[in-house]
């Protein structure tokens, strides 16, 4: 039974109930990971946060994973109402991301026996993180006869057209498995309007199945606070220039664009070295794993080890300090589908100066909560922190429009909208189902 055999769906939308419990399927990271190292990015806090707020609104999520530790329980509560399943698929450790495609058949007998040991119709929907996640929910999907719902958070086509100097493009494994989930979802939930037209355009994506959902924040942890008192917790000077960079280490997320940036403003102004402090908040990831001490190394032949701190990943209360202790957060990506930290920053009252690239031009409001930088020269880049950074007034103006810009968006309405979606996949699911069974097409 596959999709692309039958009638094809309207966009129209179709009101329909919830279903009773959704499967989550995130192969490669765990939501219970700290973001900022490794595979653990923005994806995770994604899964976490709607996964805890459909539980709260009384629909039960059950988030299956890899596991990478003997010493992970087989069932772990994220929260109430959440439960991560650590399936054994290959080795715990020593295994990439991209040595995973070797591991899918391994994975997906693990969730199909998990869901055999309960009552037929035990899941009403899955939703897929992730081309590796979706090969296994395309499978899952025709055994349990309920919706594939998917996110890919990241295409390798789009990565492959904007990669950093030295990054190794995706391979042709993930285009591939990529292009046979956009065909077999019922529905494909993109972060923003310009990723619906990507997997369209390049993935062959039914615009009718495609819908845009933006990701959402967390307006409770992350609301604006004092400066001052974030700036004593962390060593720093309450006078300070202070330019942060929160993410993983690797080429993609380009913290080498904020370090030459940070030289270049010391070139024009060399008083400028006895204030201006750089925090980089990260951990090494992807190609980065290669080279763990580059960016340090990069620090020490810019000239700059003295002006620049790294931190290790922060998480909760911490990571708000560190944002509300910055004058600028940049975000310098090659490529970013949304841009979580652009959000949580600016939801703390901190402007954000980021690359113009992707989804951030939606997470960032052009001249109103920060400023997007249309490339990745050391020498724009340095202008455009130097406006915000060294200019009072105008970084004020930002900060109050930033927070404005943030509460637009929440994680409730991003909760909303997803379960909104899984019922209108469950009802065309259904339709279909009922259709096929009249046409002869599969067995009742």
């Amino acid at each position: 039974m596959r999709n692309r055999a039958l009638p094809a769906v309207t966009n129209r939308t179709i009101p329909g109930r919830s279903p009773h419990r959704i499967a989550v399927l995130s192969v490669h990271t765990s939501p219970l990971e700290q973001p900022g190292t490794g595979d653990a990015g923005g994806m995770n806090v994604y899964i976490a946060e709607t996964a805890t707020r459909m539980a709260r609104r009384g629909v039960p999520v059950e988030i299956f994973t890899r596991a990478t530790s003997s010493e992970q329980p087989p069932v772990a509560e994220l929260a109430p109402g959440v439960l991560v399943r650590h399936i054994t698929a290959g080795p715990f450790e020593g295994l990439g991301k991209n040595d995973l495609p070797g591991q899918l058949c391994a994975f997906t007998a693990g969730v199909l026996r998990a869901e055999a040991r309960h009552e037929p119709g035990h899941y009403g929907a899955i939703h897929s993180h992730y081309w590796l996640s979706g090969q296994v929910g395309w499978l899952a999907r025709d055994r349990w006869g309920v919706p594939l719902v998917h996110t890919a958070h990241t295409l390798a086509r789009v990565k492959n057209t904007a990669l950093a100097e030295g990054d190794q493009p995706e391979p042709m494994v993930r285009v591939i498995g990529e292009d046979q989930v956009v065909a077999e979802a019922d529905r494909l939930v993109a972060n923003t309007d310009t990723e619906v037209r990507q997997l369209v355009e390049l993935c062959g994506a039914d615009p009718l199945r495609t819908v845009a959902i933006p990701p959402g924040v967390d307006l409770e942890r992350f609301r604006p606070g004092s400066g001052a008192v974030a700036r004593a917790r962390l060593g720093i000077a309450r006078d300070a220039v202070v330019l942060v960079f929160v993410g993983r280490i690797q080429p993609l997320k380009a913290p080498d664009v904020l370090l030459r940036a940070a030289a270049e403003m010391l070139r024009r102004d060399p008083e400028l070295r006895r204030r201006l402090v750089v925090v980089v908040a990260g951990g090494p990831s992807g190609s980065g794993l290669t080279e763990p001490t580059a960016l340090q190394e990069l620090a020490a032949h810019l000239g700059i080890s003295d002006v620049v701190r790294f931190l290790p990943p922060q998480g909760g209360a911490e990571l708000a300090q560190l944002y509300r202790a910055a004058d600028v957060v940049a975000v310098p990506s090659h490529n970013e589908s949304f841009g979580l930290v652009a959000l949580e920053a600016q939801a703390c009252g901190t402007p954000v100066v980021a690359a113009d690239v992707g989804g951030l031009p939606v997470a960032v409001a052009d001249g109103r909560s920060g400023l997007l930088v249309p490339g990745h020269g050391a020498e724009q880049w340095a202008s455009a922190l130097a406006a915000v950074a060294l200019d009072p007034g105008r970084r004020a103006a930002l900060s109050a429009g930033a927070v404005d810009h943030a509460r637009d968006f929440s994680w409730d309405r991003t909760t909303d909208a997803l379960l909104a979606t899984y019922a209108d996949a469950g009802r065309e699911h259904r339709v279909r189902l009922r259709g096929a069974v009249m046409a002869g097409m599969i067995e009742r």
